[in-house]
């Protein structure tokens, strides 16, 4: 991985040089790590907000997403600001968002965008904000349903009707003028990193009048619509913020080769035709900053072979300037399962990181796909050794056998723990099975190649859980394991007894800031994840 880290470093060095030259650019974008997105689905309130109406339940809901997913290793958030023509933000365009309150166009009594921003810039994550151009109900065409203050229902000539939905008419010139001053006014008014687009242009498969073909003349009058609308956008930005970036999420395949030589060796829906969305003329006139295309397909699918995918896109973007992204189909059981060798193909291709969808999928650790996000991303990071490097002295010391009580958030559990130099050793896998479930919990990863334990928080015990014999009295020998809490070395002390290793018991819940205490009267070791160390 070394080569990966220099690469990183180089790319980080001249970063922090800009943002520390250009005024206004702030220190949390400088970041070593790669790309690492996740989409934040409002729409339905598919990821947020459970609740309406509640501005404090709001914000502690999305506060607790954030930490989440930044154990987890995502640094950069795309939430959907914009789902159908309304507004997460101030607006003097779009009206306030029904997900809020419930009604469209009610006040939420706060600012929901800009404390997601500030929330995640705290975090060092960056904030990408997510925006449908043209989508205005996901279902119903009565504009009376709309608030007063919707464009749509001022404008209902600007409005094209299929299965039973409302979007904004693509080709209507003062509907490409109104997007493009929608996404200026938020980033006039809001200090986004990026201004995002999905995959919703025109309606997928409107159809064509009769006699015309899907490369004929209304469908390319389309495209050539749909490629106004963005050269627009992008003008924008970079007339208002050329900090602030623009990418797309396009699907997943422009064209098979099978319509185009210039197509992927796939077999699929194709974006060029189904939404008239050119992604790779986007990316060849440099309008987009970033590609993201949704490859939700597993390695080896007939139709859509993931890496046949990467491939393609990669030298599609090749010399162009646009960054790479992969959008990533964790919502799929067989996307989830395989996450990590996704991401290892990545690794081989011009791809500089991934957006997964969604984040409910990694609250929930569908398929595991959490956790292994978390040990794939801290084994790329090269370690930080916060205390200088010592040579390990190898001592022989007594081990006796501890014979208080073991208590771990009031209930009493049977470890085997031993006493050195008047301190209490344990098993790192018996402290993190018996809080797991908690706000403290932490997984154990063993490196056989560097005789290394990592600790990775935020993320349930994932380890075998092995009977505990009564320990007896024994000799306990210094050992030369190399500890790290989400890839930062830490300096502990350990001995290894019976083949186990033991870590100082304190030691342990100072890294995890978990409660200790030692009860004399009743001679009980207490472990309280509810309180902080002492």
């Amino acid at each position: 991985m070394m080569k990966k880290w220099l690469k990183k470093l180089g790319a980080t060095i001249l970063t922090a040089s800009l943002l520390l030259s250009s005024t206004g650019m702030t220190a949390y974008a400088a970041d070593s790590k790669e790309f690492r997105g996740v989409w934040i689905s409002t729409v339905y309130s598919a990821d947020y907000p459970s609740v309406q109406n509640n501005i404090a339940a709001q914000k502690a809901e999305f506060t607790q997403k954030l930490d989440k997913l930044k154990a987890v290793g995502i640094n950069a958030v795309v939430v959907q600001v914009r789902p159908k023509g309304d507004a997460f933000y101030e607006s003097e365009l779009n009206p306030w968002s029904a997900v809020l309150t419930g009604v469209q166009g009610k006040d939420p009594g706060y600012d929901p965008m800009k404390f997601m921003i500030d929330e995640a810039h705290k975090r060092g994550m960056e904030f990408h904000a997510w925006m449908n151009p043209y989508r205005i109900t996901t279902s119903g065409t009565d504009l009376a349903a709309l608030s007063p203050d919707n464009m749509a229902r001022k404008n209902p000539d600007w409005i094209l009707t299929y299965n039973g939905a409302m979007y904004y008419n693509p080709g209507k010139t003062e509907v490409k003028e109104y997007i493009r001053d929608t996404v200026g006014e938020v980033v006039k008014n809001y200090d986004v990193d990026a201004i995002h687009f999905d995959d919703y242009f025109y309606p997928s498969n409107y159809p064509l009048p009769e006699g015309q073909t899907r490369d004929g003349q209304e469908a390319n009058g389309r495209r050539q619509h749909v490629n106004d609308m963005v050269r627009m956008v992008s003008d924008e930005v970079k007339k208002i913020n050329p900090k602030v970036q623009f990418g797309i999420s396009p699907m997943g395949i422009w064209k098979n080769n099978s319509s185009d030589p210039a197509g992927s060796a796939t077999n699929g829906g194709e974006g060029y035709y189904s939404v008239y969305g050119d992604a790779k003329s986007w990316v060849e006139k440099g309008w987009v900053d970033y590609i993201v295309p949704q490859l939700y397909w597993e390695r080896g699918y007939s139709y859509a072979d993931y890496e046949t995918l990467v491939k393609w896109w990669s030298n599609m973007v090749q010399g162009t300037g646009v960054t790479l992204y992969i959008g990533q189909g964790i919502y799929k059981d067989v996307i989830a399962k395989e996450i990590t060798e996704q991401l290892r193909i990545n690794e081989g291709y011009n791809v500089d990181g991934s957006i997964f969808f969604s984040a409910r999928d990694i609250f929930d650790d569908r398929q595991g796909a959490a956790v292994a996000l978390k040990k794939y991303y801290t084994a790329q990071e090269p370690p930080v050794v916060t205390d200088p490097e010592k040579p390990t002295v190898i001592e022989k010391k007594k081990a006796y056998a501890t014979k208080s009580k073991i208590i771990v958030n009031g209930a009493q559990v049977a470890f085997e723990v031993y006493t050195i130099d008047d301190y209490t050793y344990f098993k790192l896998r018996d402290i993190a099975s018996s809080i797991s479930g908690t706000e403290k919990q932490f997984d154990t990863v063993w490196n056989e190649a560097d005789s290394s334990i990592n600790l990775l928080t935020g993320l349930s015990y994932s380890g075998t859980i092995g009977s505990n014999v009564a320990a007896k009295d024994t000799t306990a020998i210094t050992s030369t394991a190399k500890l790290f809490l989400d890839g930062e070395r830490k300096s502990v002390s350990a001995f290894t007894i019976n083949d186990y290793t033991y870590y100082k018991l304190r030691d342990v819940a100072k890294l995890l800031d978990v409660g200790v205490n030692w009860d004399a009267d009743t001679s009980t070791i207490g472990i309280d994840t509810t309180a902080g160390y002492k």
